[in-house]
């Protein structure tokens, strides 16, 4: 018996077994406080999502090793400049391996400085700003589509609408994300046979949007695109209510496809048209999560609301993450720099392939709340399903 057992022994020593190393550690600084953590909740969340799936699959192979993740998540209490800190702690002192991003681009536009000046990769799915990829940084990667586009989508979709819309009220807060959508969106403006009546920039910290909304009713404009953060939007929509102010159309670049933006407003948040870089779809499949549809109820039922596509974006941050480390073979911070920049990847947010200057193309679908719901109406192809406009007075609803 002491031979057989002995013998036992031996064969399961000769029998090949993966081999953990010490975790390949992460580190973010995340809204998860403050004016922003409605949305900086979403980083946060998604984040410990991805790195809890790919530890469950086995973790990711790196020679003839599996090495598990490990998450590190700084609340930096949506203050930019705490932000910052605690990116240079997380390199400098904590010693983490990669970083992902925080919410919102004026916090990945001065992030990204640290990813850049230490050398250490960074991907994020939170800024889109055209600026934060326009400075030629090697180590800042991002997963969502260029500001500049965003309205793109909803202008086409008003080129087919009857009446079409013929003047439009473009807002926009003063931050780098807003600042390059309506940059974009004045050019595409241009070349549409559109005019328009109001261009207005205005403070990101605005809550009182009575006169703009005034002189909006004075030029009676068809159309009235915004972009701005949530909470901005919100309060847009309550005083163009007070005020009676009725475009037969307006856009939001954030918060429609938000369920805590149809909660705050209830019936008011019909009609109300936004844009999304990702829609739930079984069709996009995923090597972790098996696709998008699955994903999403995961996810509501781990974390009690719905994602969008700021969760999405951020579990495509770490996959990409993944990917390029075992195509690298190595915790190299510039061969998995290098190997970022040449990931060709479907996952559950959709093809994750970075262009030139870090930043990957998504088209927009642009989304409508009608009767409460969040339907899509206008995509790559087309009319997805009849929206409502023009949009009734308040005083008709």
């Amino acid at each position: 018996m002491k031979s057989l057992s002995f013998l036992c022994a031996m064969v399961a020593l000769l029998l090949p077994v993966p081999v953990f190393a010490a975790p390949i550690e992460f580190g973010a600084s995340v809204q998860l406080t403050g004016q922003f953590a409605n949305t900086g909740r979403y980083y946060g969340d998604a984040y410990r999502f991805a790195v809890d799936k790919i530890n469950a699959a086995g973790g990711v192979k790196v020679g003839k090793n599996r090495e598990k993740l490990s998450l590190k998540i700084l609340d930096n209490q949506s203050d930019v400049n705490l932000s910052v800190r605690q990116y240079v702690q997380l390199v400098s002192q904590d010693k983490v391996n990669f970083l992902l991003g925080p919410f919102a681009s004026d916090f990945a536009l001065a992030d990204s400085a640290i990813s850049e000046k230490y050398s250490v990769p960074m991907i994020q799915g939170g800024g889109a700003s055209d600026q934060i990829f326009s400075r030629g940084y090697k180590y800042i990667f991002g997963t969502l589509p260029p500001a500049s586009d965003y309205f793109q989508s909803t202008l086409d979709l008003m080129g087919q609408l009857k009446p079409a819309p013929k003047t439009i009220a473009l807002l926009y807060a003063d931050d780098a994300f807003d600042v390059s959508v309506a940059d974009g969106t004045r050019k595409a403006i241009g070349k549409a046979s559109l005019k328009i009546a109001v261009d207005q920039r205005y403070s990101s910290k605005a809550s009182d949007f009575n006169s703009i909304l005034s002189l909006i009713k004075s030029q009676d404009v068809d159309a009235i695109l915004v972009a701005g953060h949530e909470t901005e939007i919100l309060n847009f929509i309550r005083q163009a209510k007070t005020l009676n102010v009725n475009p037969k159309l307006y856009s939001f670049t954030v918060g429609v496809p938000s369920a805590d933006f149809r909660a705050a407003l209830g019936q008011d948040a019909n009609y109300a048209f936004g844009m999304t870089s990702w829609v739930p779809s079984p069709a996009f499949k995923d090597d972790y999560f098996g696709n998008a549809e699955q994903f999403a109820t995961e996810y509501q039922k781990r974390f009690g609301y719905e994602p969008d596509y700021h969760a999405a974006s951020a579990v495509a941050d770490v996959e990409a993450f993944v990917k390029a480390i075992e195509s690298a073979n190595t915790l190299d911070p510039a061969k998995v720099r290098d190997a970022i920049a040449k990931v060709d990847f479907d996952s559950l947010y959709g093809r994750i392939r970075f262009n030139a200057a870090g930043q990957i193309s998504l088209p927009q679908t642009v989304v409508q709340i009608q009767k409460g719901k969040l339907l899509p109406i206008y995509g790559p192809n087309g009319l997805i399903e009849k929206p409502l406009y023009p949009m009734p007075a308040w005083g008709k609803r």
